[in-house]
C-alpha cells in the first residue's frame, strides 16, 4: 500500500497550490484521508480531513476559508486546494488514511488514529 502525495512547489505568498495524494495497493474508498503538515523542526499537524463520502469536511483554524480537501474515490485520489498562502503555511505537507472502513460522515484529526502515511511534498511560501 502507497500514498504518493505531489503538488508541492515554490510560490509567493497569496498564490495558490493543488496538492494530490494518489493511492496505490488497496482502495481507500470507504476510508477517512486526511492532510497534515510538519513545518521545519516542528511538530507534525493537522491541516485538513475528509469522510470517505466526501460529505464531511474538518479544518485546522489556521488554513480555515483558505484551504479546500476534496477527493475523488473513482481515482483513488484527494485533494488539497491552498489558496491566499502565508509564509507560515511552508511545511512538508502529508497525506494519511485509516485501515478501517468507516461511517459516511466520519473524520480523523488526529494524526496517531491514521495508518497510512505517504511521503510528503515540500511546500515553500515566499514572502
Amino acid at each position: 500500500v502507497q500514498l504518493q502525495a505531489y503538488g508541492g512547489g515554490l510560490v509567493q505568498a497569496g498564490g495558490s497550490l493543488r496538492l494530490s495524494c494518489a493511492a496505490s495497493g488497496r482502495t481507500f474508498s470507504r476510508n477517512p484521508m486526511g492532510w497534515f503538515r510538519q513545518p521545519l523542526g516542528k511538530e507534525r499537524e493537522f491541516v485538513a480531513a475528509i469522510s470517505w463520502s466526501g460529505g464531511t469536511t474538518s479544518y485546522a483554524d489556521s488554513v480555515k476559508g483558505r484551504f479546500t480537501i476534496s477527493r475523488d474515490n473513482a481515482k483513488n485520489t484527494m485533494y488539497l486546494q491552498m489558496t491566499s498562502l502565508k509564509p507560515e503555511d511552508t511545511a512538508v505537507y502529508l497525506c494519511a488514511a485509516d485501515y478501517e472502513n468507516r461511517t459516511s460522515w466520519y473524520v480523523i484529526s488526529d494524526r496517531y488514529k491514521y495508518n497510512y502515511w505517504g511521503q510528503g511534498t515540500l511546500v515553500t511560501v515566499s514572502s
